[in-house]
């Protein structure tokens, strides 16, 4: 289905640009958060979503509470954006923010927290908008393994102030290549969508049309980050599968790995709502120092695994000489992702659980 569309696009009218079909993506997707089409900008990658929603939204030097365990293009966005990280720790239980370390990290020059939706958990929204109205910050959402996820029955995106959604090839839907930038804010809106068009003022409209502005006017930087007609394609037919088919597929799978590991002594999982989480990744908490022996082995059986994320403040670029985050950083020594996609089935999941229970089994004897 999805190549079908993508070929469509290409034997049709042509344009393989930023036209009618992105039009369309973005008028799916507000219908499917429930927010009006103006909210709504197709982007080419997740990464390109967060640097257009931050520089948007702020000014060069503002500093961005942001946790440490989270994918590096988080803190390249931040950086590219013009503004400063500023790493902090994650609830171990979650994996998302811990705003008590989040408010020590204040200053007269933070103006933004960026809370990383870590394996499709939101944590706590109430209490990250609390503390964003009490110290007057700009929320963004890293919402990147959030799409379709729900907060009080209301979903990731149709909430808050900007949330960023990535759709790269393993996120839960994909166009290849793709993000979005999603807020009410329509002063913010309208710096994203012409900034994902180098600049030019308006060429939104004029490339929806049908048309090209040759005759136009830049004040503001720009760049070429704008969505494919071919992307949009791929991600019409991801967006229309995913109620019925990945979600649920999603869930189903990660429910049989609590089922399974749950009572597990060496195994801890994070606190996660599948009531209202569509899951991106299955990460799991290995205990007692044999997170890497447990990696080999699942290798060696032809079972990959991943390490979702190398804390960002140990990366030679983002490092402050005298950061510590303790808990971040020991989470990180225990957590492993299993194998969780749409592709899979449970007879996949029991499978890695088995090898699993065949590694601490062998180990205690």
């Amino acid at each position: 289905m999805e190549a079908e569309a993508a070929s469509k696009v290409i034997t049709g009218d042509g344009y393989l640009g930023m036209g009618s079909e992105v039009q369309c993506f973005e008028q799916e997707l507000a219908d499917f958060l429930n927010v009006p089409k103006t909210n709504v900008a197709c982007v080419n990658s997740g990464t390109a979503a967060l640097h257009l929603a931050l520089e948007s939204s702020l000014e060069p030097g503002d500093h961005v509470l942001v946790q440490s365990l989270t994918f590096v293009a988080t803190y390249q966005a931040v950086v590219a954006a013009g503004a400063v990280p500023v790493p902090c720790e994650v609830l171990p239980t979650t994996g998302t923010i811990d705003l008590r370390d989040a408010e020590r990290r204040l200053t007269n020059k933070t103006k933004a927290i960026l809370p990383v939706h870590y394996a499709s958990s939101v944590g706590d929204l109430d209490a990250i908008y609390r503390f964003a109205e009490v110290h007057r910050l700009r929320v963004i959402e890293d919402a990147a393994h959030a799409f379709g996820c729900t907060y009080k029955n209301r979903k990731v995106g149709s909430i808050g102030d900007i949330a960023c959604f990535s759709f790269d090839g393993i996120k839960n839907i994909t166009s290849g290549e793709g993000g979005a930038v999603i807020s009410a804010d329509h002063l913010m809106m309208s710096r994203v969508k012409d900034a994902r068009l180098l600049g030019v003022a308006n060429d939104t409209a004029k490339r929806f049309s049908g048309q090209r502005s040759w005759d136009f006017d830049v004040e503001r930087k720009g760049y070429r980050f704008h969505m494919s007609n071919v992307l949009a394609a791929i991600g019409r037919v991801q967006l229309r599968r995913f109620p019925s088919e990945f979600a649920p597929k999603r869930v189903q799978l990660a429910k049989r790995y609590r089922e399974l590991l749950g009572d597990h002594d060496n195994i801890g999982l994070l606190e996660t709502d599948l009531g209202g989480t569509v899951p991106h990744i299955q990460p799991i908490r290995v205990m007692a120092h044999r997170r890497d022996a447990l990696r080999a082995h699942l290798a060696e059986g032809g079972i990959e695994s991943g390490l979702h994320y190398r804390p960002n403040h140990l990366l030679s670029l983002f490092k402050k000489e005298g950061l510590s985050l303790p808990v971040t950083e020991q989470l990180f020594s225990e957590l492993l992702s299993l194998p969780l996609h749409p592709g899979l089935e449970l007879a996949d999941v029991e499978c890695v659980c088995d090898s699993i229970f065949r590694f601490f089994k062998k180990s205690s004897s």
